[in-house]
């Protein structure tokens, strides 16, 4: 396994311990790789920092991923139109004391959570017992929250996103994957095969 060491929104710190943190809140074991193995902590990075690329890697282009056939479409991001960028921007990022982010009051962006999570966890989080780790994570069970959905999110979805490493979190879980298209090949419709 080869872990990623550039990173969009984190410090290498700050992602060691998240990488820590996603393999106590899916470990390893009985064939499941766990949510380090799986590059859980690389999708979250990538969703903090999606708006440091441009298009910003929000939505996978579509429909298909290449891997059933068609085209590998889901390497491209979309385009997010102005009110898609307003509301990413806003849960990512947070309100900022910006108007437009605040119709409905301040919002803490996801990025906070996380960088203060992180702190709350210590500097030594990667360093502690297992069982050390949980306790300092069900004493933040706001990040710890948002960090198993965000896990889950890169154990499970589709690897263009960061997560899921060759599809290994399917296999784990026995699911066959993104498997558009299903019918005929192109060859079959044009009438070669």
């Amino acid at each position: 396994m080869t872990e990623r060491r550039s990173h969009r929104f984190f410090d290498d710190a700050a992602w060691a311990v998240v990488a820590a943190a996603c393999d106590r809140l899916i470990p390893p074991g009985d064939g499941h790789p766990g949510g380090r193995a799986l590059g859980c902590a690389d999708y979250i990075d990538g969703l903090l920092g999606a708006f440091g690329d441009d298009p910003p890697r929000i939505w996978a282009g579509g429909p298909f991923s290449g891997r059933a056939g068609g085209e590998a479409a889901f390497e491209r991001f979309s385009t997010l139109s102005p009110l898609e960028e307003l509301a990413w921007r806003t849960r990512i990022e947070g309100s900022r004391g910006r108007a437009e982010r605040e119709w409905a009051g301040p919002v803490r962006g996801w990025q906070e959570v996380y960088l203060e999570g992180i702190a709350a966890l210590g500097d030594d989080f990667c360093a502690c017992g297992p069982e050390e780790q949980d306790r300092r994570l069900d004493a933040v069970p706001e990040l710890r929250d948002l960090l198993y959905a965000h896990a889950c999110e890169g154990a499970y979805g589709a690897p263009e996103y960061g997560g899921n490493r060759d599809g290994a979190g399917w296999a784990a879980i026995g699911f066959p994957g993104d498997v558009q298209p299903r019918g005929w090949t192109d060859a079959e419709v044009r009438g070669d095969a």
